[in-house]
């Protein structure tokens, strides 16, 4: 896969598609790498679109 920045809802589902499938990758081989990676691209991109917002804080 080519790793490139995520812009639409349509490379955010390949992107999770495509993680859940490399997930259980042994560590250090490229695959790993790739899940790396686009655990990265697809946290950025939650956070753009689908943000959290913080609890009220207990008075």
């Amino acid at each position: 896969m080519i790793l490139k920045l995520i812009k639409t809802d349509v490379e955010y589902q390949e992107a999770l598609n495509r993680l859940e499938e490399i997930f259980d990758a042994k560590i250090g081989t490229p695959e790993s790498d790739e899940a790396d990676i686009l655990g990265l691209l697809i946290d950025e991109y939650e956070k753009k679109h689908y943000p959290i917002d913080a609890p009220d804080p207990i008075e």
